[in-house]
Parts: C-alpha cells; structure tokens; sequence
C-alpha cells in the first residue's frame, strides 16, 4: 500500500468520526473537494477509503441487528 492510502486511509476515519461528532453531513463532500483540488491521487484515495468504512459500518449494522434478532451477540 502506498503512502497516499495510509494517509487517505487516516484522513477518511477522522473525517466520518468528525461528521458523527458535529452532524454535518456536506463534511465528506467538502474534504473531498479540497483533495480534489490539490491532488487528484489522493482525492480518489480518500473517496474511496470513505466508500468502504461507510459500507463496512452499514453491513456491520446489519450483522448486529441480524444476530441479535436470534439471540446472539458479537464480542468486541
């Protein structure tokens, strides 16, 4: 992996922690347009960094919900 995806790697999970923390929804978006208009690599890194943490929070979601209807829960 190369440098520009551990730093889009870290940038994403702060940004998505940040947005929870402070309700704002255009975060993301606004983070993504000042990569986009300083590096085009990193842009695309970090866009999809947020794609995949946002899709492992939902199917994580899922997966609780899905468990805990039977009775079970994940150990953390």
């Amino acid at each position: 992996m190369a440098y520009y995806d551990d730093i889009a790697n870290r940038l994403a999970r702060d940004v998505l922690e940040a947005q929870k923390v402070i309700d704002d929804h255009l975060l993301v978006k606004n983070i993504a347009d000042t990569l986009e208009e300083t590096s085009s690599t990193l842009h695309e890194a970090f866009n999809t960094a947020v794609r995949v943490y946002a899709a492992e929070e939902r199917a994580r979601e899922l997966l609780e919900q899905k468990l805990k209807a039977k009775g079970f829960e994940l150990k953390k």
